[in-house]
């Protein structure tokens, strides 16, 4: 396994030539909603002037009828001093009639100005201080409500080594992303999740769904560098954490390296600053309340996330990430969260620190149709023995991941001009829950995973996926997994 650990972590370093980032545009004033009021304030009185006048003049003279058939037409009345005429009445019709078309204009404008500040107009997604793409949207409208989403379904059959599984069909989540933006430097945006189609009574072949919060914050935008964010935070570690929406990673399930050791979706309460540094220096830095490692378990860390739910905060946590764009298309960067999680609570007759650290490095390289990605986790956790003790299971001192992945975009080879993309992928990932573990301790067996993911990902268009993938699991300590092979699809808007 070490031997494996030193391999994995020379291809995260050689890899390491890559970046990607971007910058929000703030728009400004409302202020030609109300100088365009005004115009049509004074256009409205104009049209009700002109439009009594003639209500006068059709009053005073009648209005004329149609001559008999075969009859002449009667001359047209002599004009009296003072009056209008007939052909000045046609002159002040024809005016009301272009100032009608003129109001229908304006008005017009005003209603889709009013109705950007609450549904803005369509703009193309795009990633934003590390959110995903649609969770990005209240970063782009001038004022007001955004509303974005994501969905994912899939459909997994067990191939061999089946275990009494059973294959099954899953609406994994469906997401509504809200923001609303109160000025160029105030905003709020949220993320609210459905999984598993059901919250209620169990069904009969699985538990219930859930509803949570992915994530609910508060912007307040400074200055390029420096900008405060409070609230339910997403811990900026690794690539699928911040940015899971299913059109922009490969496979139908997220790499497990970012399940198992990197817990995601992790999110935690916290206040930080973020913003970029430089040209193409972003980062991230936030205090937030720790794990809790009464969730510990052999897997790993993953139970011991608190989740925004009176989460216990006796003990605190920071987190930084830090990611750096030499250039279009490539990414490097490295994130880490170190912080006790006892929580102050009673582990075996003790009350332990039980420090964790966890830190990853990341790198990720985009040159026309190819894309590569890799990443490398560890996590270490103090007092593991005490833990173990009042878990009654190994809880591990040292736990690793690695991955990296190969896609290439094959359609535009073929179809030059085409929007579409379809892309073969795979990917290698080997972790172990119990890389170490504390004296006098045995390792948990099946926590030694080796995982060689195949699959294809087709995009019909940019914002809908069609998924299909094949997952052969290697556990050591001779308990086999089932491998899989996975149907699915996903949007986002």
């Amino acid at each position: 396994m070490r031997k494996r650990r030193i391999v994995a972590w020379s291809l995260l370093i050689a890899l390491c030539a890559a970046q990607t980032g971007v910058v929000p545009a703030f728009a400004g004033d409302d202020a030609r909603i109300r100088v365009y009021q005004e115009q049509l304030d004074r256009m409205q009185k104009e049209m009700d002037d002109m439009r009594a006048r003639l209500r006068t003049l059709e009053a005073e003279r009648g209005t004329p009828g149609r001559a008999s058939k075969g009859a002449a037409a009667p001359a047209p009345p002599a004009a009296v001093p003072g009056e209008a005429s007939p052909a000045g009445a046609a002159t002040t019709a024809g005016t009301a009639a272009e100032q009608d078309r003129k109001i229908g204009v304006l008005a017009t404008e005003v209603e889709r100005l009013k109705r950007a500040l609450v549904l803005p107009e369509h703009k193309e997604l795009k990633s934003v201080y590390g959110l995903g793409p649609a969770a990005s949207k209240v970063y782009q409208v001038d004022r007001g409500l955004s509303i974005g989403g994501y969905g994912e379904y899939n459909f997994q059959k067990y191939v061999s080594d089946q275990q009494g599984k059973k294959d099954k069909f899953d609406l994994l989540r469906f997401v509504l992303y809200t923001g609303y933006k109160f000025t160029d430097r105030i905003l709020m945006n949220a993320e609210i999740e459905f999984e598993h189609a059901l919250v209620g009574e169990d069904t009969v072949t699985s538990d219930s769904g859930a509803v949570e919060v992915e994530f609910a914050y508060l912007d307040f935008m400074l200055w390029q560098q420096l900008n405060v964010r409070a609230g339910l935070l997403l811990v900026p570690m690794g690539f699928i954490n911040e940015v899971h929406e299913p059109p922009f990673f490969h496979g139908v399930l997220r790499p497990e390296v970012e399940r198992s050791i990197i817990p995601t979706t992790w999110r935690e309460g916290g206040i930080g600053f973020f913003g970029t540094l430089a040209p193409g220096l972003e980062y991230r830095a936030y205090l937030m309340n720790s794990l809790n490692a009464a969730g510990y378990e052999s897997s790993g860390i993953r139970d011991g996330r608190q989740s925004g739910n009176r989460a216990l905060a006796e003990d605190l946590a920071g987190t930084m990430r830090l990611d750096y764009t030499p250039f279009a298309g490539t990414l490097v960067g490295a994130s880490f969260f170190a912080g006790n999680t006892g929580q102050n609570g009673e582990f075996d007759g003790d009350k332990p620190n039980a420090f964790t650290l966890l830190w990853e490095t990341h790198a990720q390289v985009r040159y026309r149709g190819l894309e590569l990605r890799a990443l490398g986790a560890m996590t270490s956790i103090a007092d593991a023995d005490t833990l173990s003790r009042a878990a009654e299971e190994t809880i591990a001192e040292d736990i690793f991941g690695f991955y990296a992945e190969a896609a290439y975009d094959v359609l535009p080879l073929v179809l030059p001009d085409t929007t579409q993309y379809l892309s073969p992928f795979f990917r290698y990932e080997i972790y172990d829950t119990q890389d170490k573990v504390p004296h006098g301790f045995a390792r948990v067996a099946g926590n030694d995973v080796q995982l060689y993911t195949v699959g294809l990902d087709y995009k019909p268009h940019p914002q809908v996926v069609l998924k299909l993938e094949y997952r052969n699991f290697n556990a050591g300590g001779g308990k086999p997994r089932a491998d899989e092979v996975n149907l699915g699809a996903g949007f986002v808007f």
